[in-house]
């Protein structure tokens, strides 16, 4: 595991440039560095050492010198692939997997990406051809960013923050992203919010011609459903068998690994996995970790499972006071604003975890592939809607409009069923947040003006699929990559620590895309086939436990710092210059007097507000 980063073609002290790049993303690798340098390109790396401890040093090149690579992941395969070139009568110089996709790359080509079972980002160049191939893993859990001038390609990296090094590349900030900020929480866009910075998408490659900078992009992977009614039973065994050898596969490490425990079922699958797997490899007992505040968490519902499978647990206890100085630093490692609140109590589980292990296992993905958001159920709650006629549903809602019951009544709500009932999802579901609606951005926006992400392709590829399928499939490649799977790398490599995501396997994700609706769902149960596949393994309170998401009920940090928010919020001067203040203003006094309504929207406000002063304001650099 590690950070890359790249210079491509020839730019004045590239030698000095390159380290200042690579010195931006420490954090990720904290144990060792290495660069290469050509006429044409520029490679470094930072290294958090985790397989072949003592001789996995990258960058590595090809015995033949034509090939290099820098690599930032786990191939958890390689072993397997690695036996495999072996026979063929390639000669290997270590025993990492950075160098088995270096070798699989010589033999194969562009096309040994689809062997790869892991995670990655990782770029390769051809010395011969003069060309650099860069591929991001199936579902973007390692993140890989570039900087295209206008039709070149400059810098790729882990990170923005070192591209903001590359010293042709002039600072902006992209409109376009803030304004869909505010309806996601997060940059549901391929560019970010730094204009001519690009996320490359998962499952996608690009080959950059080293001395132009031309590229080509391609997608050499992407999740589909493809149910089929295979019998339950049988799909049940295959589920199970599916989780343990991916949880197996997932714990190869030369350093202990750890795991991410809460009271719910995702990562109590993946603990109970794992500790079988600490048990019949070492004497050594699985470390397990978990957060909460005073106010509310799930220490007790962890305890239970930590009780079962005898794990070495630690309960963090968060106050608000930390969870509010933190919010600058954690800014800063986000590169661009995440307005998730669970985020940043991530960043503390992370970072005591880190004192004990390089790496945890996590839960990361369950939801997504096996249906388990609470909002996948809303069309079978709906259901019983359909029995009144449409347009008495119709006339029912324009009253409530027209009294303005929603807004006496915050709490009713069987007012949202009942507009979503004449609706589609194509209508108005974005994804598992939304924070401001359309009507309510043409309130608050008042700089340029853009339409919100149009996720029509999306709902096209699933247009004959059921309303609960066409929400999971917007969640699976927008919510997954730009929320879920961001904090996740961030907030833990910000710590210098190793998240691995179990159910985002290749192998898992090939399975989920086989399910029907009814071995996802019931009538009030979310996940249905994969809590049966566990039933003799896990506790039973832990197996039938609903989502509840990771509790973070941030009012409470607004009621206790709500003079310094205001304040962070009304005077930072990109939403002076693009919202309206007054709106603003009645939001804070709104959620004052009511004390709950408008807490996310005011997250979203505050960590914007944060980020900016971080990027675009002249503050000393955060550790």
């Amino acid at each position: 595991m590690c950070g890359i980063v790249g210079i491509v073609g020839e730019i004045e002290h590239k030698n000095d440039v390159i380290k200042m790049m690579n010195d931006e993303i420490i954090h990720r690798g904290p144990d060792d560095e290495g660069f290469f340098l050509d006429d044409s390109i520029a490679l470094a790396m930072r290294r958090l050492s985790i397989i072949d401890i003592e001789h996995g040093k990258q960058p590595i090149t090809s015995l033949d010198g034509r090939y290099t690579i820098v690599f930032n992941g786990e191939i958890y395969n390689y072993k397997i692939l690695k036996e495999a070139l072996l026979q063929q009568g390639y000669n290997f110089q270590t025993n990492s997997d950075t160098e088995v996709i270096l070798a699989l790359y010589q033999t194969e080509g562009e096309a040994m990406v689809s062997k790869l079972r892991g995670m990655f980002a990782f770029a390769i160049f051809d010395k011969e051809e003069k060309t650099i191939f860069l591929a991001r893993d199936y579902f973007g859990i390692k993140p890989l960013y570039y900087v295209q001038l206008d039709t070149a390609i400059v810098a790729f990296g882990s990170e923005i923050k070192s591209l903001l090094k590359h010293p042709r590349y002039k600072k902006e900030i992209n409109d376009e992203v803030v304004f869909n900020y505010l309806s996601f929480q997060y940059n549901p866009l391929e560019e970010s919010f730094f204009k001519n910075i690009y996320s490359l998408a998962p499952g996608h490659s690009l080959r950059i011609n080293t001395t132009d900078g031309s590229f080509v992009k391609k997608k050499y992977w992407s999740f589909e459903f493809a149910p089929v009614n295979n019998p339950y039973d049988e799909m049940k065994e295959d589920i199970k068998k599916t989780l343990k050898d991916s949880v197996t596969a997932h714990m190869i490490a030369d350093v202990p690994v750890g795991c991410f425990l809460s009271g719910g079922i995702d990562s109590g699958i993946i603990a109970q996995f794992a500790s079988d797997v600490v048990k019949e490899h070492s004497v050594a007992t699985l470390s397990t970790f978990t957060i909460g505040f005073k106010e509310t968490n799930e220490w007790e519902q962890a305890r239970e499972l930590s009780d079962t499978i005898h794990s070495d647990h630690q309960e963090i206890v968060l106050n608000w006071k930390d969870y509010f100085v933190a919010l600058p630093t954690i800014a800063w490692h986000f590169d661009e604003p995440v307005a998730d609140p669970s985020a940043i109590s991530l960043y503390f589980l992370a970072r005591e975890a880190r004192k004990k292990v390089k790496v945890v296992v996590s839960g990361e993905g369950a939801d997504e592939l096996f249906g388990g958001y609470n909002i996948y159920l809303e069309p079978y709650a709906r259901r019983k809607l359909q029995y009144i006629p449409r347009f008495v549903r119709h006339a029912l809602y324009q009253i409530i409009v027209a009294l303005n019951i929603s807004t006496h009544f915050p709490k009713l709500r069987g007012i949202k069923y009942l507009e979503r009932s004449l609706q589609t999802p194509e209508e108005w579901y974005i994804g598992n947040a939304t924070i401001f609606t359309e009507k309510e951005m043409a309130k608050i926006w008042t700089g340029k003006k853009f339409q919100r992400t149009d996720l029509g392709a999306y709902y096209k590829k699933v247009a004959n699929y059921s309303d609960s399928v066409k929400m999971q499939y917007i969640d699976i490649n927008t919510w997954l990559k730009g929320d879920i799977l961001a904090k996740a790398d961030k907030m833990s490599m910000a710590n210098s620590l190793e998240v691995r995501v179990p159910f985002l396997d290749k192998e898992v994700a090939a399975i989920a895309a086989t399910l029907t609706d009814e071995m996802k769902w019931g009538e009030n149960e979310t996940k249905k086939i994969l809590r049966a596949s566990v039933r003799e393994i896990i506790p039973e309170s832990t197996r039938i436990r609903k989502k509840l998401g990771f509790p973070t009920p941030i009012n409470l940090m607004l009621v206790e710092h709500i003079a310094e928010i205001k304040d962070v919020i009304l005077n930072n001067v990109y939403i002076k210059n693009n919202c309206d203040i007054d709106y603003i203003k009645a939001i804070l006094s709104d959620h004052q007097n009511t004390q709950e309504r408008n807490a996310r929207k005011i997250f979203a406000l505050l960590m914007f507000s944060i980020w900016h002063e971080q990027y675009f304001t002249e503050l000393p650099r955060l550790d």
